[in-house]
């Protein structure tokens, strides 16, 4: 989001979406979560309609700049609410509430996301009108969302995804309330194949999941046979894998660090750590990937070195076979590579068939860079 900002402050930001800093932005937002899948048509340039007019309309560029940057640095909901009525003011053609999805990634507890399901869902749920390119109507949806939410924080989140995805849900009639009297014959059948649909990716989804513990249970197995301290990311250290507990192999609690707590935050995600024995001395740092989004763990790692890196440190992803060809294509973009950090990957299959190798027969982390691949 710095680079779309400093890029419109510089002039460097071309008259087309492709290939700019702001597709980078919405590629990665758009490859989290189904409900985002369509969040970069509204900034896609449309030279017949000429919309949205960001790209040919210097002064409206600027604008945009300066309501990114401005949020970027909000601290409050009364700044980012100020900064989307000054916007709604210029009546900048094209550039509607779609904005807000961006605007969520910054601030998920203060802004909602905004598409066509979640606002049919809305609409559905509350019995209500709203229109789809309006900001002002944006702003009263937002309210009634806020207010439902705290209502029923405990089944929802602080997070207000939760509840927009659940509106998405509705929206794309994924989730029926109540009867199905009001449905068609023909949407009846599309909501069957949907219902099957879902069924068919949560099986996958749980798959992908266990996948993912193996992985995290298999680095978790060579770095504690290697003689390092290691610890699995906060949210993973309840889990278990072949009888064995993440708990009884990794550290009771990560090691201090000087930095910022939000970079703490971000750090501690990190799916695997090695650290020197008895030491907050990161070695060696491991991301593994599902088959969703690989920017996450790219961003987490990055994030990483540039708190800790002081040379003796290796990044990995570990990848599913199927992706190998994603993730190449990702370490590749300009973006990555301008970091300057090196991250390499190993295949599951690779780490899996390797695993009882590793640990016998390593002596320090190089010992992966036997089964590691650079692009």
């Amino acid at each position: 989001m710095q680079q779309v900002v400093d890029d419109i402050k510089t002039r460097k930001f071309p008259n087309d979406f492709k290939g700019t800093s702001l597709e980078f932005v919405l590629t990665c937002i758009t490859e989290q979560k189904q409900v985002f899948e369509g969040a970069a048509h509204p900034f896609y340039w449309k030279p017949k309609l000429r919309i949205p007019d960001i790209y040919e309309n210097e002064a409206n560029k600027q604008a945009f700049g300066q309501f990114l940057e401005n949020c970027l640095n909000a601290k409050s909901e009364d700044q980012i609410i100020r900064e989307i009525i000054k916007l709604d003011a210029l009546k900048i053609k094209g550039l509607g509430p779609a904005v807000a999805s961006i605007i969520y990634f910054l601030h998920p507890t203060i802004i909602p996301p905004f598409n066509t399901a979640i606002i049919n869902g809305f609409n559905f749920l509350f019995k209500d009108k709203k229109k789809l390119g309006s900001w002002s109507e944006y702003l009263k949806l937002r309210e009634v969302i806020i207010d439902t939410n705290t209502q029923h924080r405990s089944e929802l989140s602080l997070d207000l995804g939760a509840i927009a995805g659940l509106l998405f849900e509705i929206g794309a009639q994924k989730l029926i309330l109540g009867t199905d009297e009001y449905l068609s014959e023909a949407e009846r059948q599309k909501l069957e194949k949907a219902i099957e649909k879902r069924h068919k990716e949560v099986k996958e989804e749980k798959q992908e999941e266990s996948l993912h513990t193996e992985m995290q249970y298999h680095l978790l197995k060579i770095g504690s046979s290697l003689g390092y301290d290691v610890i699995a990311a906060s949210n993973d250290r309840s889990k278990s894998c072949h009888g064995q507990s993440f708990s009884f192999i990794s550290l009771q609690s990560f090691p201090a660090m000087v930095c910022e707590k939000d970079v703490m935050n971000t750090i501690q995600l990190i799916d695997v750590l090695w650290f020197q024995k008895g030491t907050n001395n990161v070695l060696a740092a491991f991301e593994v990937e599902k088959s969703t989004s690989i920017y996450s763990g790219i961003l987490r790692l990055t994030d990483l070195s540039y708190t800790i890196a002081d040379g003796d440190e290796v990044f990995y992803l570990i990848v599913p076979d199927s992706r190998e060809k994603d993730v190449k294509l990702q370490l590749s973009r300009p973006a990555i590579k301008g970091n300057n950090i090196p991250i390499k990957y190993i295949l599951f299959s690779e780490l899996k068939q390797h695993c009882d190798a590793l640990c016998k027969f390593g002596d320090s982390h190089r010992i992966m860079e036997k089964i590691a691949r650079a692009v």
